[in-house]
């Protein structure tokens, strides 16, 4: 089992930006897609965003089209979560995830490793 562990949560202000990063262990890390999910208070989780083992493909949710960027880094067995403008309605816990599969997806039963999760909180 693959151990996925987040960091770079935090505090900041509508507006603002964030980057959320995730470091997984073991070699199958190019081998696999990789997703971002949120969950806020009261609200299931989420999709936010997911890339493709290669990197080439990804995909967002519309609530944050154009606003984040996902990106992977096999060599370091690392994905990130660039995040800009943000939103109150951003504010939730941040997990990270890893794919079955090699393509990219939306649900969340299509992946099988989770991260414990990252805060973030947007003040406005």
């Amino acid at each position: 089992q693959v151990q996925l562990v987040e960091s770079g949560g935090g505090l900041v202000q509508a507006g603002g930006s964030l980057r959320l990063s995730c470091a997984a262990s073991g070699r199958t890390f190019g081998s696999y897609a990789m997703g971002w999910f949120r969950q806020a208070p009261g609200k299931e989780r989420e999709f936010v965003a997911t890339i493709s083992s290669s990197g080439a493909i990804t995909y967002y949710a519309d609530s944050v089209k154009g606003r984040f960027t996902i990106s992977r880094d096999n060599a370091k067995n690392t994905q990130s979560l660039q995040m800009r403008s943000l939103k109150s309605e951003d504010t939730a816990v941040y997990y990270c995830a890893r794919s079955r599969f090699s393509w990219t997806n939306r649900d969340s039963n299509s992946y099988d490793s989770w991260g414990q999760g990252t805060q973030v909180t947007v003040s406005s």
